[in-house]
């Protein structure tokens, strides 16, 4: 065929765009990247470059590779017309005039010709626009959360209302493309060049998804710390990223529908710090007050603080100290008492002057043959004072 030189304008644009392109990742993202376009290699192993096609041309039987944990998102003007979530190499295929290569089997006269009109109507611009973009499947990490002020919750443990700053981080997860893209990536993401990152300062779809966590901290931390399976502790918060993820995920799904309007679900998380109000840290110490006196060990220990108490009375006190340790132990009595083990009652002996007794000593004398029955009668009569 020979070498064809190019003119100025829309047939030299035709031309470069009937060029087989192979379309990768692009180099230099970051590892919080969302979305972003397919972009042509250029080159192929050095024996030609094609660097004057129209961005938003993809010619027909063009090359896309779709890495591992990326999916492959078409556009068709606008519209979204095919999707691959597979890893692995994929031929482009189109029955639009503007992807049919004159140099891949379309006819010289025919393709060439009428998409040069298309574009002389369009003001040398092709008539058509087509994308493919990349959508990680992978978690996004590094979505930070923070409070600039207490928040407050129902905490069926504390049996009272619970307030805390606290600030971490979460992983993010795009569970579907599709709905992601068509109900919450900006159109002027979805253009070449463009990276859709959550973590973008400058990203105001991405501020926004911030401040409805936020907002859905109070509803997540109420859920973790109600649920009976947890045990109700707020301890367990920093112990249990999983668990917490999920209460942070049901509660941004109930206020915001992050999963079935937004294709978006938050997967783990990562909380950094809890700064509880002063009533809160106040409640807490009572409680692990509570937890250290209660069972054996508490016993133990309400023991031994007893016992020092009242040698410190005794030593400092005196007669009223001892006094005051009884009032105290008799009032812990009637908390619980001491839990002490109590000693089995001794017998009562009887009165020493007891005539009964007296009878029953001597006859049980008698009966062993100690004294005589004289002897009997005579303590007999003195016990009845005959």
């Amino acid at each position: 065929m020979g070498l064809i030189q190019a003119v100025v304008g829309s047939v030299s644009g035709t031309l470069a765009d009937q060029w087989k392109d192979f379309y990768t990742v692009p180099q230099g993202l970051p590892a919080t990247a969302a979305l972003f376009a397919a972009v042509p290699q250029g080159t192929n192993a050095g024996r030609g470059s094609n660097t004057h096609g129209s961005s938003n041309i993809i010619t027909n039987g063009s090359k896309i590779v779709v890495p591992e944990g990326y999916g492959l998102l078409l556009f068709q003007d606008g519209k979204i017309t095919g999707f691959a979530a597979e890893p692995g190499g994929y031929e482009w295929k189109s029955d639009d005039l503007n992807s049919t290569s004159i140099f891949t089997g379309g006819g010289i006269v025919d393709s060439l010709i009428k998409q040069s009109w298309e574009r002389f109507k369009f003001g040398g611009q092709p008539g058509s626009q087509q994308a493919a973009f990349f959508v990680s499947l992978k978690e996004l990490p590094d979505n930070r959360f923070g409070t600039q002020s207490e928040i407050y919750w129902d905490d069926s443990f504390l049996n009272t209302q619970v307030g805390a700053v606290t600030r971490g981080s979460y992983t993010l997860k795009i569970v579907d493309p599709i709905l992601f893209v068509k109900n919450f990536v900006p159109a002027s993401y979805l253009q070449p060049g463009q990276v859709f990152d959550f973590t973008d300062l400058d990203n105001a779809a991405a501020s926004q998804l911030f401040n409805e966590v936020v907002g859905s901290l109070a509803p997540a931390f109420s859920a973790y710390t109600n649920d009976a399976d947890k045990g109700h502790r707020i301890t367990k918060l920093q112990q249990d990223s999983l668990g917490f993820a999920k209460s942070l995920s049901d509660a941004v799904e109930n206020a915001y529908q992050w999963k079935s309007d937004r294709g978006l679900a938050i997967v783990k998380t990562a909380i950094v710090s809890i700064e509880y109000d002063a009533n809160t840290r106040e409640l807490l110490k009572t409680v692990q007050r509570a937890d250290a006196l209660s069972g054996a060990r508490g016993n133990s220990n309400l023991q031994a603080s007893v016992a020092a108490g009242m040698q410190s009375a005794g030593e400092n006190g005196g007669a009223a100290g001892m006094m005051g340790i009884g009032m105290a132990s008799g009032m812990m009595g009637g908390m619980g008492s001491l839990q002490q083990p109590v000693a089995p009652a001794a017998p009562v002996a009887p009165p020493a002057d007891d005539p009964i007794a007296k009878l029953k000593k001597a006859k049980e004398m008698l009966d062993l043959g100690l004294i005589t029955q004289a002897d009997y009668d005579a303590a007999k009569a003195k016990a009845l004072g005959l």
